[in-house]
């Protein structure tokens, strides 16, 4: 079975599934959260430099075709911080 790839939103970098965060719109309801549920999704590298540029540019929003509520945005800050990754 051949590997998933999947693309950033930020920076365009391809890579597989599981190196990325997958932010998620919901359906029916239209809620986006991180990492549950099926519909509409995006994925963004688990970098500050990658998160600071999408939501500067809304690039969440307007690829999941919806509002991306601040509490979101406040998690994956929140994980970038603590990504050991991250520390340079």
């Amino acid at each position: 079975m051949q590997p998933n790839y999947r693309r950033c939103i930020s920076c365009r970098k391809v890579r597989l599934k599981q190196d990325f965060w997958r932010i998620v719109r919901v359906f029916p309801s239209g809620n986006v959260q991180l990492n549950e549920g099926m519909g509409r999704s995006a994925y963004i590298c688990p970098q500050m430099s990658c998160l600071q540029a999408a939501q500067k540019k809304n690039r969440l929003g307007r690829s999941l075709k919806a509002s991306v509520p601040d509490t979101l945005y406040q998690t994956l800050w929140h994980l970038a911080q603590n990504d050991p990754q991250n520390s340079n």
